[in-house]
């Protein structure tokens, strides 16, 4: 077996915090939009599963990575998988707030399914790889939805980004989960973000917010400061993706980045 897949990323296009549930979790609503930067996995036969890391540094014991517990998770369904040499080259930053470990592990899910002839369906796949976190079930279809519950529960929505530069800057901030969460207030939305994100991106500014901003940016200025400067520079819209750290700008045409690349990780392209 020599296979090779890749692995999308997303945003987050608004993101509130609407309660706080009986088990410690929060309900929450966002928008999941795919976007084209690609971490790449080539999987071969192996007689015990090996993993090779390649690009951004991963934080964590490189066995616990999803990649291999979606291997696992397989085999821990009664599906047979053999050993795996994976070799993961990270062009997706981490804890970034783009989903890139999650999508990593839906990859390897849907690659696997496919060559070895597991015979799962996408929904079967969508179920069975929740339970590695609540945004892996969007990269198996990687098709826009919003997503309400604990980010798990998905409706299809009809958005359109075509045509729009998307930037996303990553500085070296790092934002936990956790701390994201610390400070943050549950509070019911006060606009349908569903009917919000069908308006013209240019007006999207005027309602559509990330929760988590009230509490990182305080903690982390700097990924303030990034927001701020895309809209200096001519965004349509910018806002920071998931709880951080990455910050994305959407522009009608390209922007340079010339000064942030000099300071921070970037990427731009056309969607």
């Amino acid at each position: 077996m020599k296979i090779t897949t890749k692995a999308c990323c997303k945003i987050n296009i608004g993101l509130n915090i609407v309660s706080k549930r009986a088990d410690g979790y929060h309900n929450l609503e966002t928008v999941f939009y795919p976007v084209p930067l690609y971490d790449r996995i080539d999987i071969t036969d192996a007689d015990a599963d090996i993993i090779d890391l390649a690009g951004h540094p991963l934080e964590g014991d490189p066995n616990d990575n999803l990649v291999l517990k979606a291997v696992r998770m397989l085999r821990e369904n009664g599906l047979k998988v053999p050993g795996v040499h994976i070799s993961l080259l990270k062009n997706i930053p981490s804890g970034a707030g783009l989903g890139g470990g999650s999508s990593d592990a839906a990859a390897v899910v849907k690659v696997l399914n496919s060559h070895l002839s597991l015979g799962l369906t996408d929904q079967q796949m969508e179920r069975m790889i929740v339970r590695l976190g609540a945004d892996c079930p969007f990269f198996i279809r990687c098709r826009p939805v919003y997503a309400q519950g604990v980010g798990d529960e998905f409706s299809p929505i009809r958005i359109n980004l075509a045509g729009w530069y998307l930037v996303l800057v990553k500085p070296d901030d790092y934002v936990s989960t956790r701390e994201a969460y610390s400070l943050i207030k549950a509070t019911p939305s006060k606009y349908s973000l569903t009917e919000e994100v069908m308006k013209p991106v240019d007006q999207w500014r005027e309602t559509i917010t990330n929760d988590f901003e009230k509490s990182v940016f305080p903690q982390h200025p700097g990924i303030e400061e990034i927001r701020n400067q895309l809209y200096r520079m001519g965004a349509s819209y910018a806002c920071m993706s998931g709880s951080g750290s990455t910050v994305f700008g959407l522009f009608r045409n390209g922007a340079d980045l010339s000064e942030l690349g000099r300071k921070h990780f970037v990427f731009q392209t056309r969607l």
